[in-house]
């Protein structure tokens, strides 16, 4: 929970603090919101508030949300990942699993005869609570307005009940009535392509940008969520309609290359900042089959810490039972191997959050990708090696998913000596190797080595004497 007086203040009041336009339909109950409005660095790469401190996106995918928990269950889920750092949690308005047709705890679905221009009122008021409730815990929201298969099916549940008129009108409404709450990041898309052979639906998903963009008076950023093993980058080339790009690396395979999809997408143009919003889940069949077993926390480790050192503004966890909310009453779906109850305390959501920590406890939004510092021991696949540096050569980190001897430049460093670590992605625990001079190029050997016992070997300016790597940030 928030620490602290808490405060309530009414919308108007919120307007004159804050900057955020006066909400039409209801209050806005602010209890301690510390962060102030996201924005894009300055550099055009990573997030960062209004004062310019930094934020580190780190997302879960709570898919199902809205549509299968109960108040209780809600707060529950959020008082979890608040708990374990995570900040924006990705949930979808009219949700996946037949979201349209099939009711919500209360029994509410979220329109009249299908009609998105019928809003049921009382299935947008728990939406409207857990918006609210997560305000106070100090966490965005990543809000869908819909899943993909509403407007392009594909695959599940559908139906496709989106035009270009109806989409507007829709993004209009939800524009309209969270447009002053300060933790709601959009992500339209909904794991669906918006161009496909001959069929183009970027028409309607435009139509519901504009709409929300009119609605929150431009104020919202918006991004897109791809199909797996896609890019925003693959869809929306010729527009400047989004703020943000976002990948899905997926659930097909050990060998996924994330780092070069971020990496083209972190020097793609216009600059923006990408991060991968569907990363492996924890505990999910590799390749969706059960003979090729789970994918588990170290799986989780290597995608999150590598597209992160390949030029990320964040990234997204996610877990197999957790994205669905599995539960004794519910129908599996890709064969989850426990109740999300049971998934909460998994390794791997631990794990996210030292990853974050790791990175806000050195200077953040000056991050630069660069390979060249990895002189040899550099792997493929499952192997590769991945290395950034701060741009003013204050300190840099490389990531071994396996333990090895390897040999690194020290060229880029800015100082005549340099302390070294190593840091512990398993367990956020931190051992100083010691100081040596720049002499161009240094060798370091982990202490346990071999498959899954990944490593980040931390080299920084020794004069600066920051905190121990990995320190828990408030961010």
């Amino acid at each position: 929970m928030i620490s602290g007086k808490k405060f309530t203040i009414i919308a108007i009041l919120l307007t004159w603090i804050s900057g955020y336009g006066q909400k039409s339909n209801s209050e806005v109950i602010e209890t301690g919101w510390i962060s102030g409005k996201l924005k894009i660095s300055g550099n055009d790469h990573f997030f960062q508030f209004e004062d310019d401190s930094p934020f580190f996106w780190l997302g879960d995918t709570a898919w199902e949300l809205f549509h299968r928990l109960n108040k209780e269950e809600i707060k529950m889920y959020l008082e979890n990942r608040q708990h374990k750092g995570f900040n924006v949690i990705q949930a979808v308005i009219l949700a996946e699993m037949n979201g349209l047709r099939k009711p919500n705890r209360y029994g509410n679905v979220p329109f009249q005869q299908l009609d998105p221009q019928k809003p049921n009122e009382k299935y947008f008021e728990l939406v409207d609570w857990t918006v609210q409730t997560a305000l106070e815990k100090n966490i965005f929201i990543g809000l869908l307005p819909t899943w993909g298969d509403k407007i392009s099916k594909f695959w599940g549940e559908g139906p496709e009940i989106f035009d270009e008129k109806n989409a507007y009108s829709y993004g209009l409404f939800l524009g309209q009535r969270y447009s002053d709450y300060p933790n709601i990041i959009w992500i339209t898309g909904g794991d669906r392509p918006a161009i496909y052979d001959t069929n183009d639906w970027r028409p309607i998903w435009r139509s519901m940008i504009r709409g929300i963009r009119e609605g929150t008076n431009g104020k919202a950023l918006i991004t897109y969520h791809p199909w797996g093993e896609s890019s925003t980058t693959d869809f929306w080339k010729d527009e400047d309609i989004l703020d943000f790009n976002m990948l899905q690396s997926g659930h097909k395979s050990h060998d996924i290359p994330v780092w070069d999809w971020i990496a083209r997408d972190y020097n793609s143009s216009p600059t923006k900042p990408i991060l991968d919003g569907e990363s492996t889940y924890e505990d999910h069949p590799v390749n969706w089959k059960l003979e090729n077993g789970y994918f588990r926390d170290y799986d989780v480790r290597k995608q999150l810490y590598r597209s992160v050192f390949a030029g990320a503004c964040g990234v997204t966890y996610g877990h197999q039972a957790i994205r669905q909310f599995y539960g004794p009453e519910v129908k599996p779906a890709g064969y989850p191997d426990r109740f999300w109850t049971e998934a909460l305390d998994r390794s791997g959501a631990f794990q996210a959050g030292y990853l974050k920590n790791l990175i806000l406890s050195r200077p953040p939004l000056n991050r630069v990708p660069d390979q060249s510092i990895v002189v040899s021991g550099q792997g493929e696949k499952g192997e590769f090696i991945m290395a950034f540096r701060d741009a003013s050569g204050s300190y840099g980190m490389v990531y071994l998913p396996v333990g090895k001897k390897i040999e690194v430049s020290t060229k880029w460093i800015n100082a005549p000596k340099i302390v070294a670590w190593w840091f512990n992605p398993r367990n956020a625990e931190s051992q100083k190797i010691g100081e040596f001079k720049k002499e161009g190029k240094l060798s370091f050997e982990p202490p346990s080595t071999g498959i899954e016992n990944d490593w980040v070997l931390i080299l920084e300016d020794a004069d600066r004497k920051w905190m121990v790597p990995g320190t828990k940030m408030t961010n």
